[in-house]
């Protein structure tokens, strides 16, 4: 009945049909327009998406070095389901529905959707379950698509000048736009916690609400979407770019998690008496996080543009360190109590894929956890400051990122030798594409003197 009804509003509805997407492997939403037929179709029956959005990397070019699709298949539909619990009404389309949907059949090892929901399972087996949300920084410009080409994405206008955190002053002006995300994410059930300025020209920090994980990955991707559609309504632009320009520090994109008995809903990371009130199961969880990371680190840094952010001193963490409440470390405890105890995993930007960050960081405390993984000693102070032992030091490119992630029995085991392979091989073609990029600072260092 509920797809009855979805489609029966579609039908009612001008124009009547509604929008369905799916999230790519770089986290960006591929999607169209379907009459109200084909929708009850695809509701019923699921329907075929071109798996070209599981071969081309974010510009639209057709990844040459992968088995699943290429060239060599002749890019075939693959199969793929809607989800009407995902449904939202977009307020900026008169209410038009939105559906997500994740792929099916072969298609399915590689889903980023798909691998998050089986780490879940995989946790509600031993029958636990994670709650989750994401914060998102993001610079805004008075630039349109057209305008940052033409300029060659020098000497952009931000819609403020300068430094001001947390500034009432810059929310107060702009409080239009502040109003209008805030209003069209809780339309979208996509809530928001917190809503701020932050450090540099024009960027915002988003917080989203906290929710079941998968949910809370919905979100996370949707968000993003959001917050770009209306910007360039009103004639700006959002950046998620890790790091856009030298001068400022980089974009987050931090991710919470807390561990939870998934049939009595009472927090498991909080035990009273244990040293910072960390639980066995906080500990290992912590433990395999801080273990796994630069095997995983591909899939929370998946841009060449990520590890442009990862200096000391600029808000990113550079090792694989772990701390109490201590915000220089990758993984920073936040104390509480049973509600609230988590653990947050700041290693990740902006330009994460909200489904593949989120399966790496609670698979691998997942993996932690059944090893009983013990971490290191928590950093006290400055973790820049403190001396990086070889095995928490983390890769410094995407290409070596991608080798250690194809190396790594865990991440296999985790997620599936398909998803792996072909995820590593997305990330080495990225990395193979920037090394023809000439940039601005090489011209400039060998033009005339080499």
């Amino acid at each position: 009945m509920a797809n009855d009804d979805i489609v029966q509003r579609v039908r009612d509805r001008m124009p009547s049909c509604a929008k369905v997407g799916v999230f790519d492997m770089d986290g960006i939403f591929r999607g169209k327009y379907l009459n109200a037929d084909k929708l009850a179709s695809a509701l019923g029956k699921g329907f075929g998406f071109c798996d070209v959005v599981l071969g081309w990397d974010s510009s639209d070019q057709l990844v040459d070095n992968l088995s699943f699709t290429g060239w060599h298949t002749a890019y075939p539909d693959a199969e793929a389901r809607l989800l009407p619990e995902t449904e939202r009404a977009m307020p900026f389309e008169g209410g038009m529905p939105l559906i997500l949907g994740e792929f099916t059949g072969r298609a399915e090892a590689i889903c980023p959707r798909s691998l998050l929901r089986r780490v879940l399972a995989r946790a509600a087996e031993s029958g636990f379950a994670f709650k989750a949300a994401a914060e998102f920084e993001f610079f805004l410009f008075e630039e349109t698509p057209q305008s940052v080409r033409d300029k060659g994405y020098r000497g952009l206008k931000s819609i403020t000048p300068g430094n001001f955190g947390y500034s009432m002053l810059r929310s107060g002006v702009h409080a239009d736009f502040y109003h209008q995300l805030w209003s069209t994410c809780d339309e979208m059930r996509i809530a928001l916690e917190g809503l701020h300025t932050e450090t540099g020209p024009g960027v915002i920090e988003a917080a989203i609400r906290v929710d079941d994980a998968l949910e809370a990955a919905d979100k996370a991707a949707l968000f993003k979407t959001i917050a770009k559609i209306l910007a360039q309504r009103r004639g700006w632009m959002a950046t998620f770019m890790a790091k856009w320009s030298k001068d400022w520090p980089g974009q987050s994109g931090h991710l919470h998690m807390s561990l939870l008995d998934a049939k009595t809903g009472q927090g498991l990371f909080y035990e009273e008496g244990k040293a910072l009130a960390m639980s066995d199961a906080m500990r290992w969880f912590v433990g395999g996080q801080q273990a796994l990371m630069p095997e995983l680190l591909a899939m929370i840094s998946p841009t060449v543009n990520s590890y442009t952010r990862m200096i000391p001193g600029f808000w990113a963490p550079t090792s694989a360190t772990w701390g109490y409440e201590n915000r220089t470390c990758a993984l920073r405890v936040i104390g509480g109590s049973e509600k609230t105890q988590r653990v947050e995993c700041r290693v990740g930007a902006a330009d994460i894929n909200p489904y593949i960050a989120l399966a790496a960081a609670i698979g691998s405390g997942l993996w932690g956890m059944e090893n009983r993984i013990e971490p290191d000693a928590p950093i006290e102070g400055n973790a820049y400051a403190v001396e990086t032992a070889p095995e928490r030091a983390l890769p410094s490119t995407l290409w070596e990122a991608a080798q250690r992630l194809k190396a790594s029995q865990a991440a296999r085991d985790l997620f599936g030798a398909e998803f792996v392979d072909h995820y590593a091989a997305t990330r080495e073609w990225e990395e193979r594409e920037a090394r023809k990029a000439i940039t601005d600072w090489q011209l400039a260092r060998y033009f005339e003197i080499i």
